[in-house]
């Protein structure tokens, strides 16, 4: 088992969710957080005066996925995600030891 996380744009969670649910995953979990990367913030002004926004929100999508369901996954998030520009966020994969359902105490993959 993996477990995938990707940093996406906020605009772009509703194609990465369906592009999800169209390989076969059912269950994700999304947070808000904040970052930047090569993107390095960014110039705004507010009542005429100009600040830089250091950290950029963007918003976290994790899911775990059966080992032979990786590449299809990632390269759903990835195509969902992409809108060419600097930003478009990162996916980070990692393995996982073991997963427990607690309402029913199954074990791995049937917990998925």
């Amino acid at each position: 088992m993996k477990k995938i996380e990707a940093i996406i744009r906020p605009f772009k969670l509703e194609d990465v969710k369906v592009a999800l649910v169209n390989a076969g995953i059912v269950g994700m979990t999304v947070s808000e957080v904040r970052g930047f990367g090569r993107q390095k913030g960014q110039v705004e002004r507010y009542r005429g005066s100009e600040f830089t926004v250091e950290f950029l929100q963007k918003l976290k999508v994790e899911v775990v996925v059966a080992d032979e369901s990786v590449e299809t996954v990632l390269k759903s998030i990835a195509d969902a995600a992409k809108t060419g520009e600097i930003g478009d966020g990162k996916i980070f994969i990692s393995p996982i030891e073991s997963v427990v359902r607690i309402r029913t105490g199954e074990k791995d993959g049937s917990a998925l």
